[in-house]
């Protein structure tokens, strides 16, 4: 993918701002390296703040009904960013008629779904007719440019840490993403490798898309990219960002970040009103989260903490979770959205000591 895409940009979110199917808004609204974003088009929510939309804090980008509008009231961005993941990758027709009226205008779509704009005829003669740019981020590399595993990933001598969570889309990525920075921040060389579209467009450095690799390159892939990260930052501390979890039927996914990537180290995290995977019964219950440490155990690497996603949580329910789960477990417990993640600075920094 080329580092070098970089400017102003609307997201385009077609009336899921509120819902776990815009994660890609979400992460970008939080914070993005390569993207200035400067408006989220979302006709259900338009009039508003999109931050205080997403989790009541002002961020100071608006929300239009259509790109018409937005057009009128600010300057045209470089990018319209398609702002949802939905189940199959499948672009959702109304978000289709949108993305048609944004190359109309000249502006390049960032598409971070499986269902590749490249691919459709009508959006690529849009495209050439305007001189719009279609970026199809999940597009798989070719064969020449893939990696396999090598062991080398065992000559890395900092501290290698997965953030893994109980189910899909509860803020791993977040999760990683603000102990970055909080690491950042206390003077550590750290460094986030992605494994989803969205760890990208927020200007990660290091990464690739996990579910858009051949699998035979997939940890070869992952440690590519470690690899590259401690050889060029010479890092304190490497994060990487998991993709839906351990025993998720529709995509069982961590054993290779701990096996493959030597993540030896873990942090996990829960949502405690979350009851079933992906909220369907049919997918089964999720495990419990003394269940979930024993079996990365198994695996090798050791739970260094665990963070709440306190999405359906009262103020007070969440302090009563962190609280009993800190009894339960005998590790810290975080509220990353609530509190930030700085009380595990010191752990970090212990693991780091030990290297």
């Amino acid at each position: 993918m080329d580092a070098d895409i970089s400017g102003t940009a609307f997201i385009l979110s077609g009336g899921l701002l509120q819902e776990s199917d815009a994660k890609t808004t979400h992460g970008l609204l939080r914070g993005s390296e390569r993207f200035k974003i400067t408006a989220v088009i979302d006709p259900k929510h338009a009039g508003r703040d999109a931050g205080e939309v997403l989790d009541g804090r002002h961020r100071s980008i608006p929300v239009m009904a259509t790109i018409a509008e937005a057009l009128v009231k600010l300057p045209k961005p470089d990018f319209c960013i398609i702002g949802v993941a939905t189940v199959g990758g499948v672009l959702p027709p109304a978000l289709a008629d949108t993305v048609q009226l944004a190359l109309k205008e000249g502006i390049s779509i960032v598409n971070g779904l499986h269902d590749y704009l490249n691919e459709r005829p009508e959006m690529a003669a849009l495209a050439a007719a305007s001189g719009a740019i279609l970026i199809d981020v999940r597009k798989p590399k070719k064969r020449a440019n893939l990696h396999f595993w090598t062991a080398e990933i065992f000559q890395v001598p900092c501290p290698i840490i997965a953030v893994l969570g109980m189910d899909c889309a509860m803020g791993k990525r977040t999760t990683a993403r603000l102990i970055r920075d909080a690491c950042r921040k206390a003077g550590l060389t750290t460094e986030m490798i992605y494994t989803g579209q969205t760890g990208w467009m927020q200007g990660n450095r290091y990464g690739f898309i996990f579910d858009s690799t051949l699998n035979d390159f997939v940890t070869g892939e992952l440690e590519y990219a470690i690899l590259s990260a401690y050889k060029n930052e010479k890092t304190d501390l490497i994060l990487l960002e998991g993709q839906s979890s351990l025993r998720n039927p529709s995509g069982p996914c961590g054993p290779e970040f701990m096996v493959s990537g030597n993540a030896r180290h873990v942090v996990l995290i829960h949502e405690p009103k979350r009851e079933y995977f992906d909220y369907d019964q049919n997918w089964g219950r999720i495990p419990t989260v003394e269940s979930e440490i024993e079996l990365i155990n198994k695996y090798g690497s050791t739970v260094i903490a665990l963070a709440i996603n306190t999405t359906g949580c009262s103020e007070e329910e969440a302090r009563k979770f962190q609280a009993e789960y800190a009894r339960r477990s005998g590790i810290p417990v975080i509220l990353p959205l609530q509190d930030g993640v700085e009380s595990l600075l010191p752990v970090l920094q212990a693991l780091i000591q030990k290297h």
